[in-house]
């Protein structure tokens, strides 16, 4: 019938075996194609399939492909009436001559074999082959992490014959640029894959000779809103954080050395989790920068408090010894002296007016108080009242010092500053 002559089956009409008909048996396929006579032209192409992976770690990426080697091998030509090809699986591979490409600077790699090996050989009546792999690669990408993670990393996949050198054997792009596919899919989590292009160049060993090398290369430029959210934000945070001490009272020692040992250690817990994720190399990162500059930020608010309780501790045993040396109230008639916390309000103050400094606060809390001495005259209430209020007023002004006052400009001013220069060289 018609669909029989149409779709006749070739092994019920050839009853020889394939290699009988492609004459497997009758040559020395352990040497190449026209040998002892010029190189013989192998071209490749291939299709990326996907980018299983980037590790900054292992410097190392992750690759699976299509590989692909177009040849003409004259001993595999067989008569053929309509002139098209046959294709075969891996069991003729083993029995035939084929290009020794391997993958240079390749850590790990393997043909896949599910659910049989994923090799595929078309054989044309001139003699002209077609072999196909389906391979996954890790190999070697050497990463410059100096403008991590505002950086961009190009990797190679380097393919080379391990045998034949130039003379025998040249490898070359079958199509030039146009011979490296990729899937549309293709996308990573950290990466923006710019650019794939093919390049080839030879390569000298000097015990073998010169090969020709062939370069997959590939750009990718990292996604920086992740590590804005897990590393600068938070940092930027710690510091502005470590500013609110400047606006906390400070005679409240707990609350502000509490604040900045709480940013401090935050600051080392962030910059160890980003190290963590880095592999150990000896030059400065982009993220090191803004982190040390940021725990320099942090570390010199907790000096500056220092700073601070030591004047104000200086500041109060001068107060203390003029006290002792003039403990009178130096003319004043009839007065009173009573010891008063700057928390304290007026009518507080009033109720406690007659009474002495020995009769209010015993003698182990001298030092966190204030000496207010109440002349207690003929002069009208609204005077003592006038002059109440000035003491507590100086005294709550006195309860910030100078140097937290130009802390509150000075920090702020400058780690803006210094995110702008960041930012503007960086980015």
């Amino acid at each position: 019938s018609y669909i029989y002559k149409k779709n006749h089956d070739v092994t019920k009409i050839w009853r020889g075996k394939t290699e009988q008909l492609l004459r497997v048996d009758d040559h020395d396929f352990t040497m190449r194609p026209a040998f002892g006579g010029p190189a013989i032209p192998v071209g490749v192409d291939v299709q990326v399939e996907s980018l299983d992976g980037i590790s900054e770690v292992d410097m190392d990426f992750t690759m699976t492909l299509y590989l692909r080697h177009y040849w003409k091998d004259e001993r595999l030509s067989f008569p053929s009436t309509t002139n098209k090809s046959m294709t075969f699986d891996g069991r003729l591979v083993k029995k035939i001559w084929v290009p020794d490409v391997f993958f240079v600077h390749s850590k790990r790699s393997f043909i896949h074999d599910t659910t049989t090996d994923n090799i595929m050989l078309r054989v044309f009546p001139d003699g002209h082959v077609l072999y196909s792999m389906r391979i996954t690669v890790t190999a070697m990408c050497n990463m410059d992490f100096s403008r991590f993670p505002l950086d961009s990393q190009t990797c190679s996949l380097e393919l080379e014959s391990y045998a034949y050198t130039d003379e025998d054997l040249m490898l070359y792009w079958k199509n030039g640029n146009e011979s490296l596919k990729t899937d549309e899919k293709i996308s990573l989590s950290q990466f923006l894959i710019q650019k794939f292009h093919t390049t080839s160049r030879l390569a000298f060993y000097s015990s073998t000779g010169w090969y020709n090398r062939l370069y997959i290369n590939f750009t990718l430029r990292r996604h920086i809103f992740f590590f804005l959210l897990q590393t600068y934000f938070p940092a930027t945070l710690m510091v502005m954080l470590s500013w609110v001490s400047f606006w906390i009272d400070r005679r409240a020692v707990p609350a502000r050395v509490s604040l900045g040992i709480t940013t401090v250690l935050t600051m080392s817990t962030i910059i160890t989790g980003v190290n963590a994720s880095m592999p150990r190399v000896s030059y400065i990162k982009a993220v090191d920068i803004y982190l040390w500059v940021s725990f320099v930020f942090v570390f010199l608010s907790v000096l500056e408090y220092a700073a601070v309780n030591y004047l104000t501790t200086v500041q109060e045993r001068k107060e203390r010894k003029l006290r002792d040396k003039f403990p009178c109230t130096c003319g004043m008639p009839h007065s009173k002296t009573m010891m008063l916390d700057g928390n304290y309000s007026e009518s507080d103050a009033n109720s406690l007016a007659g009474y002495t400094r020995s009769q209010m606060v015993p003698e182990e809390e001298k030092q966190e108080k204030m000496v207010v001495h109440l002349t207690m005259s003929n002069a009208s209430n609204s005077s003592r009242k006038r002059g109440l209020k000035g003491h507590v007023g100086l005294r709550i002004i006195q309860n910030t010092h100078a140097i937290d006052k130009y802390s509150r400009i000075i920090f702020p001013g400058t780690y803006i500053f210094f995110n702008l220069i960041y930012w503007s060289v960086f980015s």
